[in-house]
C-alpha cells in the first residue's frame, strides 16, 4: 500500500464549474477582508488560540496579503483594503511576536522577517526595505537548516524573485552565493543534504523541508549536472507498485511517517510535493505514476489546504498537464478544485469562521482555485 486511506475521502464528483469557482473565490475573499482587525485570527485546525495572530508567510498575515496580491493582479477578483501599513507594524513588532523564537528565525522566508519584507516590496516597494531584505538574504546564505522553510533554500528563492522584478544585479549575486554555498554542502556519495532541524540531523526528501526544496532553489538556472545527480536521487528513493509511485518522507526510509505511522501523500511529504518542484527532473513514466497515485488515493481528509491538502495535491495534476498537454490532468485538477470548494464550505460551517492562512487555509485554496480556472499555474513560490 503506497497511501493510508484513512487519511484520504472520496471524491465528491462534482462536474467543473468556472462559476463555482469564482464564487468560491469571491466568497473567500470577502470573508478574509471582512476578519481582518490589525491581522487575522489563528485558526483551531492549525493549534492555535483565536488571539493569536501570527505575521509572517506560512501561518501569519503577509501570507494572507501576498494571496489577496496574487488574485487582484490576475484579475480574479479585486480588494478592498490597503496592507501596507499592517505589514510596517508586523515589522516593528518582530521582537514580541511569537513567530520570532530567535533571531535566526527573522532571516527565514516562510516564518521570519524576510517573508514579510518580501510582500512589502511587492506592494510598497522602496530602497529601504530592500536593503534590509538584502542583509537578510546575505545572512542566510550559510543557514545549516538547508532547507526551504527556515534555511537558504527559501530566501535563495526571495532573491531570484527580486531578480526577476527587478533585473537587479545584487540579487543574482545573493542568489549565486547561495547557490554556492549549498552545492558545496550536497553529498557527493548520496546526493542529499542534511537538514539540522529541532536539534537533530535529518534527511528530508519533500520540498517544505528538505532535498526537492533545495533543488527547486537551485534550479532556477539550467545544470545538466544538477539534472543528473537529482534525477538519480528521485529515481532511487521513488516506492512504485502496481504502477502508482510515491517518497518517503525521510531518504533511504519506510513511507510510514516516523511520527505518525501514517502514509503521506500531500506537498510537504510524498508524491504531490515531488511533482510539483521537479516535474522537470522526474522520467515521465515516474511523474505519471506519482500522479495517478495521487488520483488513486484522493482528496485529502485534512482540508482543503495548499500545505497538506486537497489544493496542493491539485497542483500536481496541473504541472502534470503543462509537462504532457494530457487533458486528463486538467480535468484531475479541476475535480480535486471542486472538492476543495466543497471542503472550505463544510469547515467554515463547521468552526463558524474561515481559516486565514495562505499555505494551511482558504486564501491558498483561493489560488488554486483560480489557477484551474486558467488551466496552469504553480504553487506561491515565494
Amino acid at each position: 500500500m503506497l497511501f493510508s486511506p484513512e487519511v484520504h475521502e472520496p471524491l465528491a464528483g462534482k462536474p467543473w464549474s468556472a462559476r463555482q469557482a469564482r464564487d468560491a473565490i469571491r466568497a473567500i475573499v470577502g470573508d478574509t477582508e471582512a476578519a481582518f482587525d490589525d491581522g487575522w485570527p489563528a485558526h483551531p485546525e492549525d493549534g492555535e488560540s483565536q488571539v493569536v495572530r501570527f505575521r509572517t508567510i506560512y501561518l501569519g498575515g503577509a501570507g494572507v496579503v501576498d494571496a489577496l496580491r496574487r488574485l487582484a493582479e490576475a484579475g480574479v477578483v479585486g480588494t478592498r483594503r490597503d496592507y501596507v501599513a499592517y505589514l510596517e507594524r508586523s515589522l516593528e513588532a518582530i521582537a514580541d511576536s511569537p513567530d520570532f523564537p530567535d533571531e535566526d528565525s527573522q532571516r527565514s522566508l516562510w516564518m521570519g522577517e524576510t517573508g514579510i519584507r518580501l510582500v512589502l516590496q511587492r506592494i510598497a516597494p522602496s530602497s529601504a526595505n530592500a536593503d534590509r531584505l538584502e542583509q537578510l538574504i546575505a545572512a542566510n546564505v550559510g543557514d545549516e537548516r538547508r532547507e526551504l522553510m527556515w534555511g537558504s533554500p527559501g530566501t535563495m528563492l526571495a532573491a531570484r524573485a527580486l531578480y526577476d522584478a527587478t533585473g537587479e544585479a545584487r540579487w543574482l549575486e545573493l542568489w549565486r552565493q547561495s547557490a554556492d554555498w549549498l552545492r558545496r554542502e550536497w553529498d557527493e556519495e548520496t546526493n542529499l543534504w542534511t537538514q539540522h532541524l529541532y536539534g537533530k540531523d535529518v534527511r528530508y526528501l519533500g520540498p517544505a523541508h528538505g532535498f526537492a526544496g533545495c533543488v527547486l532553489a537551485l534550479s532556477a538556472e539550467r545544470d545538466d549536472d544538477l539534472t543528473r545527480r537529482a534525477g538519480e536521487v528521485v529515481r532511487r528513493e521513488a516506492i512504485e507498485q502496481d504502477g502508482l509511485a510515491n517518497w518517503p518522507p525521510l531518504a533511504s526510509a519506510p513511507l510510514e511517517h516516523p511520527r505518525t505511522g501514517q502514509i503521506r501523500v500531500q506537498w510537504c511529504h510524498g508524491a504531490p510535493g515531488m511533482i510539483t518542484s521537479l516535474t522537470h527532473l522526474l522520467d515521465e513514466d515516474l511523474a505519471l505514476a506519482g500522479g495517478d497515485l495521487i488520483w488513486h488515493a484522493g482528496p485529502l481528509a485534512k482540508g482543503a489546504n495548499l500545505c497538506h491538502g486537497t489544493a496542493g495535491n491539485g497542483y500536481a495534476f496541473l504541472a502534470l498537464f503543462e509537462r504532457t498537454g494530457d487533458e486528463r490532468w486538467l480535468t484531475r485538477a479541476r475535480a480535486f478544485a471542486m472538492h476543495a470548494v466543497e471542503q472550505v464550505e463544510r469547515a467554515r460551517s463547521m468552526y463558524q469562521r474561515g481559516r486565514y492562512t495562505l499555505w494551511t487555509g482558504d486564501p491558498g485554496t483561493a489560488l488554486y482555485l483560480a489557477d484551474c480556472l486558467e488551466g496552469d499555474g504553480a504553487l506561491p513560490l515565494p
